[in-house]
């Protein structure tokens, strides 16, 4: 067994698995230093927690400011990410500092770089060699010390060649690369990060008891090959927590009604269940009882029957999830174009990058 890394680092990230452990170890060697930090890996891997560990571990005193640049409108992300001064633009009634001088002492983690405008690429090139900021409509150079954290799951040396991603700040940013491996090239770590995400679960709201794996979902689980890594098994933790409060989760249930949002037939009638598996036929041929449930809204008598099934439904919980799977559909069939995938909800696009947010869901959906 290898050594135990003591730090904040072997708190944040779980994992015994040589690749996880080889990159708490650089880690720990670079956090104290001030080069920035290119984090890479798939979606849903843990690239925000590696951005947490680097802070926690460098001693600095300031904050950890996160910003995913996907999220941000490309004629708002300059004010954001710079600040303005009074004046700057129509509304601008008062000066306000920038994300980077709000990481000022502490570390900047910029989510998705590789979603930044290539005018703003140019700004930002500017800031590193400069170690200060302008605000935007302002004369004033601001003096930074901060540690940058960037990440991508896009492969930003193809971007390079095609020219939608500038080489000098690829160079610039790559001085500490660091690779997340992908779940399924680390599955001594899955029942450990089970573990440590049912707990974590559990302790954010205590009024649903933990489901309880059996040696059988255990299996099934590290059987599974996690195309949306550590995400997706925190999502199907959530799933677990909802449909089965307190009570034993089989490699049946894992298999049929966790990795694929669906009751368990145990604790709803056949004929009550045609919403679960329309749901998560979604990703694939709609079946008609979805078609019939997009058209026509459930009838209240449809329900009834859950009810005396179990006593308490968390409808919060079941709301969330098929909202998940909706939005994290809509995405997947318009290539993560948030602008259609907003149209094909029939909400606008403000209202799903806020709900993304909210759900923790990733702009793509190519993992």
């Amino acid at each position: 067994m290898p050594q135990e890394l003591r730090s904040a680092t072997s708190k944040i990230i779980v994992g015994t698995a040589p690749a996880t452990q080889q990159m708490k170890r650089l880690i720990e060697t670079i956090a104290p230093s001030f080069g920035p930090v290119l984090v890479t890996g798939p979606t849903g891997a843990g690239k925000e927690l590696v951005a947490q560990a680097l802070h926690e571990d460098s001693g600095r005193t300031g904050k950890l400011v996160a910003v995913n640049c996907a999220a941000i409108p490309a004629e708002l992300m300059e004010s954001e990410l710079f600040g303005y001064e009074k004046g700057a633009f129509t509304g601008a009634d008062r000066r306000r500092t920038g994300r980077f001088e709000q990481s000022h002492d502490g570390t900047l983690f910029l989510d998705e770089i590789g979603d930044m405008p290539l005018s703003l690429q140019t700004k930002l090139l500017r800031v590193l060699e400069n170690h200060t900021v302008q605000r935007v409509g302002g004369n004033d150079d601001v003096k930074l010390n901060l540690r940058l954290v960037c990440a991508t799951h896009k492969n930003l040396l193809d971007m390079v060649e095609a020219g939608s991603f500038r080489a000098d700040l690829f160079y610039r940013l790559n001085v500490f690369p660091i690779v997340v491996p992908a779940l399924a090239d680390r599955t001594e770590d899955i029942i450990l990060l089970l573990n440590a995400l049912v707990s974590k679960r559990y302790a954010r709201d205590a009024s649903c008891k933990p489901p309880i794996f059996s040696d059988s979902a255990q299996k099934a689980l590290l059987s599974y090959n996690w195309p949306g890594n550590v995400r997706e098994l925190r999502n199907v933790i959530e799933r677990a927590f909802a449909l089965f409060d307190g009570r034993e989760v089989t490699g049946q249930h894992v298999r049929e009604n966790l990795l694929s949002l669906r009751l368990p037939s145990e604790l709803v009638p056949a004929e009550q269940d045609s919403l679960w598996e329309a749901t998560s036929d979604l990703f694939g041929n709609p079946s008609p009882e979805f078609a019939d449930f997009m058209t026509e809204p459930p009838k209240p008598e449809d329900y009834k029957p859950w009810f005396s099934h179990y006593d308490d439904i968390d409808l919060r919980g079941h709301l969330r999830d098929i909202e998940v799977v909706l939005i994290e559909a809509a995405l997947s069939v318009t290539d993560g174009m948030v602008s259609h995938a907003a149209d094909k909800l029939g909400i606008g696009r403000t209202t799903l990058i806020e709900k993304m947010k909210k759900l923790v869901i990733d702009k793509k959906q190519d993992a």
